[in-house]
C-alpha cells in the first residue's frame, strides 16, 4: 500500500545511503522494517504492562511495605 510520509532532507539522505549499502534501490524496505520493529516493541511493552498489572495484590502487606520502603530509600540516595 502506498502512503505519504514527511521526511527531512537529512532523513531521506540517510535512508538512501543505508538502502544503497544494502544493495536496495529505494528505502521502502527500510521503512517497513522500522515500522515492524516499532510495532513489535509496542506489543512487547503492552505485554509487560499487562503482566505487571496482573501481579497487583500478589505481595502480602508486610512484603509490600518493605518493598515500598526499600524503593523509597533507593530513590532518596540515587545520584
Amino acid at each position: 500500500m502506498r502512503t505519504t510520509v514527511e521526511l527531512t532532507e537529512e532523513q531521506r539522505a540517510e535512508l538512501l545511503k543505508l538502502a544503497a549499502q544494502r544493495g536496495m534501490k529505494g528505502f521502502s524496505g527500510l521503512v517497513q522494517e522500522a515500522i515492524d520493529t516499532y510495532l513489535e516493541s509496542q506489543a512487547s511493552r503492552a505485554s509487560l504492562i499487562e503482566a505487571a498489572l496482573a501481579m497487583k495484590g500478589s505481595l502480602k502487606s508486610d512484603a509490600a511495605y518493605e518493598f515500598e520502603a526499600r524503593t523509597k530509600s533507593i530513590r532518596e540516595n540515587w545520584r
